[in-house]
């Protein structure tokens, strides 16, 4: 059986990939996100000079996920190495909140609207004589009801926002403010299962 090495110290990936049943190590992708998407950037202000459309955030969580699994795979011989990431999308890209007020601004935004969850994911499987990359994503519409200003404070003092894209887990407190979700619910928690399934059943 092929080594598999999840590429994330998410507890919440790590979870929904045990789902599987199959066996993995996990051995965080350390890369410079910030890198990733200042280059993305620039490439997204050259194509839209030019005319043209770019999927800007598709395009960065399918980066920063194949990234983290090339950072990893690059200590091994062999085995299936998978990366993922995950952004919240409102017209800009809502990652982690580096402090409560912008948690607080990131959940003021997004109260009584929709937005939209990117998860990118690449699986790269490494053999002896090559290395096979498969690097997809999966966007999720979240609508959100309104949020009275006591209310946010109030999720804030959970303190489940810190640590999560958008500031916000579906999975937990904040779940009684989704009013609903179009598409994949695992992958606003952070890994499309089924999808990368389809993808790990040919190797494993």
């Amino acid at each position: 059986m092929r080594r598999i090495i999840l590429a994330s110290g998410s507890p919440r990936r790590k979870e929904l990939l045990a789902q599987t049943g199959l066996e993995f190590e996990v051995i965080p992708g350390e890369v410079d996100e910030e890198a990733v998407v200042r280059s993305l950037l620039k490439i997204r202000e050259i194509s839209e000079n030019n005319g043209a459309s770019a999927d800007y955030p598709a395009a960065v969580v399918k980066a920063l996920s194949a990234s983290k699994a090339e950072a990893v795979a690059a200590q091994i011989q062999e085995g299936i190495v998978i990366g993922s990431d995950t952004i919240v999308w409102d017209n800009e890209i809502m990652g982690k909140p580096v402090d409560r007020a912008d948690a607080y601004r990131m959940l003021r935004q997004l109260q009584g609207s929709v937005h939209s969850v990117f998860t990118g994911v690449t699986v790269l499987v490494r053999e002896k004589t090559e290395t096979k990359k498969h690097t997809f994503f999966c966007e999720t519409k979240v609508e959100v009801y309104p949020m009275t200003e006591e209310e946010t404070e109030r999720y804030l003092d959970t303190g489940e926002a810190m640590d999560k894209a958008g500031a916000y887990g579906i999975q937990g407190k904040f779940g009684l403010w989704v009013k609903g979700i179009e598409g994949d619910y695992n992958s606003v928690v952070g890994l499309p299962l089924s999808a990368l399934w389809q993808v790990l059943k040919e190797y494993v």
